[in-house]
């Protein structure tokens, strides 16, 4: 390795060097990410509020609930006297949660046995929407920031505003017989109900429309967890159940492997199966060969044509023809490889003819005077066409034309 090759090495490891220290001297991107997870330090994540919730609320029991609500609050469910044998506050914060039916009617049955629900989403549960006789609407004209204040005056000092992941999304229908205002969202001149209580036979289930309220980024600006703060202190001080955004089997909600995936028994089997699958496929791919299919050779058509019609005419004795269209071939071959004119078969085109070959005059002429006396002669033996095939052969054979 000369010199010159080692200084263009060295200079291209500084490069790259550069590049990497480059990038990573690059200060990091926030991520704006709305995920709503109690594990993320990212503004929209919910790291802040899942610290302190035990102290906001306070609460000496704070329990992550890992699996949807129907799995989770199920086993706690006496079938001999229908009741809970737990009792607590159930807490949902997400922008988009995505509780199935089965789990919202858990959910409310939870409500039902005197506990409290809360979820603070732009979206509630359907099957929420439809048993508490509410509905909310979405109105996309408005945008920017909004004021988010209560109804009850003692908190009139706790309102705030907020300018980042909001959605104008309110409550536009509401019973009110069982349902108690709780606070309002506000857009330039418009308010709307965002914050309500809803009694649900012994239970209470509180509904909000700005869960970005709850977020790491609103909770440690200025001081915009008064907000958050003042809409907990409506849940009673007793065990709290946080819905994480961690599922443990996430992947499973509506999957048709999800009794077996849960029961360890038939997971395991489940398992084992998979496992004898793959090892009998990889092994039988090892020790068996592919079938080779038997290609049959193509039939020459061609020479099964050709000995047909020699056949045929062998057999009519029609001799005449067959010396005609060998001599017709033959000058139609002279034609095409020697370009020579075949109408006048004079000493001229011997000569010529024998130059194009390679071959004496003598011979040439010998079979071109062969060729002129058949196509002269009336009627052709066999011997005449014996001779003109041999002729023909012959001079096949030992020209290079």
């Amino acid at each position: 390795m000369n010199k010159t090759i080692k200084i263009y090495i060295g200079i291209l490891i500084l490069l790259f060097g550069g590049v990497i220290l480059i990038e990573y001297s690059k200060p990091k991107p926030i991520d704006w990410r709305q995920t709503y997870n109690e594990t993320h330090k990212i503004p929209y994540g919910t790291y802040v509020l899942y610290k302190e919730l035990p102290s906001i609320i306070n609460s000496d029991s704070l329990e992550a609930i890992k699996v949807t609500p129907y799995e989770y609050f199920d086993k706690y469910y006496n079938w001999q006297d229908s009741s809970y044998i737990t009792k607590g506050t159930y807490i949902l914060i997400d922008g988009l949660q995505n509780l199935d039916d089965v789990s919202s009617q858990e959910l409310l049955d939870f409500a039902s046995h005197g506990n409290d629900i809360f979820i603070s989403s732009s979206y509630p549960p359907t099957k929420f929407l439809d048993s508490l006789n509410i509905e909310v609407k979405n109105d996309y004209s408005y945008k920017g920031k909004a004021n988010l204040s209560f109804a009850n005056p003692i908190f009139e000092s706790d309102s705030i505003t907020i300018d980042k992941g909001l959605n104008n999304i309110y409550f536009s229908k509401l019973d009110s017989i069982t349902t108690t205002v709780l606070g309002y969202q506000k857009f330039e001149d418009e308010e709307h109900i965002n914050f309500i209580k809803i009694d649900y036979y012994s239970g209470n289930i509180y509904l909000h429309l700005q869960p970005a309220a709850f977020t790491n980024y609103q909770l440690l600006k200025s001081d915009h967890k008064k907000y958050a703060a003042s809409i907990l202190s409506y849940l009673p001080d007793n065990t709290i159940f946080f819905d994480s955004r961690n599922k443990n089997s996430q992947n499973l909600g509506n999957s048709v492997m999800r009794y077996i995936l849960k029961q360890p028994a038939l997971k395991w089997a489940w398992y084992m199966a998979l496992l004898t699958l793959l090892v009998f496929m990889v092994f039988n791919a090892k020790r068996r060969q592919r079938i080779v299919q038997i290609i049959k050779p193509l039939t020459n058509t061609t020479v099964d044509f050709t000995k047909t019609i020699g056949n045929l005419y062998y057999e009519t004795k029609d001799h005449n023809n067959l010396i005609d269209k060998k001599i017709t071939y033959f000058l139609e071959r002279i034609r095409r490889v020697y370009y020579l004119d075949t109408q006048l078969l004079d000493d001229k085109f011997v000569h010529n003819f024998a130059l194009k070959t390679g071959k004496e005059n003598v011979e040439t002429k010998k079979l071109i005077d062969l060729v002129v006396k058949l196509r002269a002669k009336q009627i052709c033996t066999e011997d005449d066409l014996l001779t003109l095939n041999k002729a023909i052969e012959s001079f096949y054979n030992d020209t290079h034309g």
